[in-house]
């Protein structure tokens, strides 16, 4: 069935999606702060550089609306409030979120779009969906290594690299300083799981 975009239910998901895409950037951009606030800056970089994808999804849902310029489109929608004091509690948070969209939202969406004949706009739904999911495991990974203690230390050795400068050491613990640019031990992320 194919249906004009005004009056379907994929251009009110295209907005709650540009919504909720919107609000999760502002949200990792706050927790960003907090991070940077507790000396966790490779966590800082970790928000910031989702924030930075959700943008980019942000501004793929908007552009589908284009036909639609001009308009305005009412959509009720349901968004989390998680203002916490800890990099933790905000990275789990962040992973829940994450994962609502994945498992919930934007497959769902997906599955309308393709009803109502936009098979474009599914794809995107479905990609973005995945995306959000390998969001969730990188915030889970983030918050495992912080609730465990380890996330500037591991049992064996491994290849740690400053985020600042992009000098590499091998170690079971980065130096308190990085050598090169002397930031602080808080910039070192493990190789295989740098942002960049």
């Amino acid at each position: 069935m194919s249906v004009d975009l005004a009056g379907s239910q994929t251009a009110q998901n295209l907005m709650r999606a540009f919504a909720g895409e919107s609000q999760a950037r502002n949200r990792y951009t706050v927790s960003a702060e907090v991070a940077r606030g507790q000396g966790l800056y490779v966590i800082e970089q970790v928000f910031l550089f989702t924030a930075k994808q959700e943008l980019a999804h942000a501004k793929l849902f908007y552009r589908h609306l284009q036909p639609l310029s001009g308009q305005t489109i009412t959509v009720d929608g349901t968004y989390p409030v998680d203002l916490r004091a800890d990099s933790v509690g905000l990275l789990r948070a962040a992973q829940h979120n994450e994962y609502q969209e994945w498992e919930h939202d934007y497959r769902h969406f997906a599955q309308v779009a393709r009803e109502e004949g936009f098979d474009e706009i599914a794809h995107h739904f479905g990609t973005i969906a995945d995306i959000e999911k390998t969001h969730g495991d990188r915030f889970g990974r983030f918050a495992d290594l912080l609730e465990s203690g380890q996330l500037f230390s591991s049992e064996d050795r491994v290849r740690w690299v400053c985020l600042n400068c992009g000098h590499v050491v091998e170690a079971k613990l980065p130096q308190a300083n990085c050598e090169v640019c002397k930031y602080p031990q808080g910039y070192f992320v493990r190789a295989d799981m740098s942002l960049f």
